[in-house]
């Protein structure tokens, strides 16, 4: 009591709640704290990243030709001009900027999946318990990806060159081996040719129009045998990176699930449909999504191996932007086709959000997602 009685005093002056004062005290101390601590990146992002863009994007309105600043007076000011001739404006910009896009989206639609699959797949092979060596597979499998892309490439020409190993290999074989770096046939108009279609005259339906300044017949070409040899060339070098990213996923996935969903009789397959890959998603859509981008930004392959030949079946909007700007000193028209392509990949990556997000079936029972998906056939 004589306790209480001297605490009541000191207490009774002071305001409710948790004994700090209004004005913020030492949570606003530590926002300021916050703040000083990542100022330093803002700062560098904001001076290096931000500015550039902001810089880029003032360009892409331009007709700059790259003498002098262009944030002067003297730089025509052309507003949208520079995207209109892209996608309305009949003419050689408009026919190159479409052709870059029906290259590159064969070479997405082909090294994504392919490298993918290819890089889950050797993730299985050395995260198998039973496998000896595993370190000796998995520096076999990676060193591709460390090393220079463009010395990469160099050895690539030489492979893919009318005598060279591919060729002779092929030789063996009794195959006649293509020019690979100078075939400009698209593989799809040569898988027609197999099965009896003229592609010298392709049907007039197909030649008549089509979209976008190109015709039917050009937009079904497939990948040239060039571009084949640059898809060759980028799959086996991105597979290494994206199977260690595989690997540490399936390292974490809990080996309970794997030996409970055993027990219930599930077979192999039901165990990497159902357990598996639900719990390495989260890595799959990485994977994918850094896939996509790197595909859509590609240029050095490009740049070393053929600089959009032959008959630019080879072009990409990437490369195509460079060579507009500083081959052609058109850096208003390059830094435009810079931010089509930028706004191409935030839809691609925003789509394939959507289609990988998880949703959950109407009406679904309760229990064990793997143990529901064994028990009704998988």
């Amino acid at each position: 009591m004589a306790t209480d009685a001297l605490a009541a005093p000191a207490t009774a002056g002071r305001p409710p709640g948790n004994g700090r004062r209004r004005g913020g005290g030492t949570r606003a101390n530590e926002t300021v704290a916050g703040w000083l601590f990542v100022a330093p990146v803002i700062v560098i992002l904001g001076l290096f990243l931000l500015l550039p863009i902001l810089m880029a994007l003032w360009v892409s309105l331009t007709d700059w030709n790259g003498q002098g600043s262009p944030f002067t007076g003297r730089v025509p000011f052309v507003g949208g001009d520079n995207y209109t001739r892209l996608f309305t404006e009949d003419g050689l910009d408009r026919r190159d900027f479409m052709t870059s896009l029906r290259n590159n989206v064969y070479y997405v639609a082909i090294v994504v999946p392919t490298q993918t699959v290819l890089a889950l797949g050797l993730a299985l092979i050395v995260n198998n318990r039973m496998l000896k060596g595993k370190g000796f597979f998995r520096t076999a499998f990676y060193f591709p990806s460390v090393t220079s892309s463009v010395a990469i490439s160099v050895v690539f020409l030489f492979m893919f060159s009318s005598s060279g190993a591919v060729n002779n290999l092929l030789a063996m074989f009794g195959i006649d081996g293509p020019q690979w770096f100078a075939d400009s046939r698209g593989v799809l108009h040569l898988l027609l040719g197999v099965f009896g279609l003229d592609t010298d005259n392709p049907p007039g339906a197909l030649t008549g129009g089509g979209p976008l300044g190109l015709t039917w017949w050009d937009w079904l070409s497939g990948p040239s045998v060039a571009m084949m040899s640059i898809i060759a060339l980028v799959v086996w070098t991105t597979s290494g990176t994206f199977m260690l990213m595989f690997l540490a996923a399936l390292q974490n996935v809990p080996v309970v699930l794997d030996e409970a969903s055993t027990l219930d009789g599930a077979s192999r397959w039901q165990r990497f449909r159902h357990v598996t890959l639900p719990m390495i998603k989260p890595t799959m859509f990485l994977v994918l999504t850094l896939g996509l981008i790197g595909c859509w930004q590609v240029f050095d392959q490009v740049y070393v191996m053929s600089q959009g030949d032959p008959a630019k079946t080879t072009l990409t909007p990437a490369y195509l932007s460079y060579r507009t700007a500083f081959r052609d000193f058109d850096y208003g028209s390059g830094a435009a086709i810079s931010f089509v392509l930028f706004l191409i990949i935030i839809v691609f990556t925003v789509l394939q959000r959507w289609l990988m997000a998880e949703r959950e079936p109407a009406g679904a029972r309760r229990g064990p997602w793997w143990r529901r998906r064994v028990r009704q056939g998988g």
